[in-house]
């Protein structure tokens, strides 16, 4: 980053932010880190998330040229979608972040519960 506090709208640390706020974009990216994945193989591997998310997501990484979707022919067809070299280079700051959360993850939840016992004793 740079030595200027603005974040403007273009602002290339402003992106990166973005792109890694969506909780989604991270997930399926960790997925896909091991090689290409088909989308049902990737919803095996991430609980909770549902065909039109998992769509929109793959879709909003591809946009942003972190996956590759590539189609195949045949009966039926199949689509399967890979990282590309951007999107691995997105692998160490996630694990970072998962390091992160791992380690303070229950230091966090204990502050939420701090402040929402606060909020109940104040109208």
């Amino acid at each position: 980053m740079t030595s200027d506090p603005t974040f403007l709208a273009d602002c290339r640390a402003r992106l990166a932010f973005d792109l890694l706020a969506n909780t989604w974009n991270s997930v399926v990216l960790w997925a896909l880190k091991e090689g290409p994945r088909r989308p049902g193989e990737l919803r095996e591997r991430i609980g909770g998330i549902s065909q039109k998310v998992l769509t929109e997501t793959l879709r909003r990484l591809e946009f942003n040229g972190l996956v590759s979707r590539w189609a195949y022919g045949g009966s039926p067809p199949r689509v399967e979608y890979e990282l590309t070299g951007l999107g691995r280079t997105l692998l160490v700051p996630i694990d970072a972040f998962g390091a992160w959360a791992f380690e303070h993850g229950d230091e966090v939840m204990v502050a939420q519960e701090r402040y929402g016992e606060a909020q109940e004793g104040h109208p």
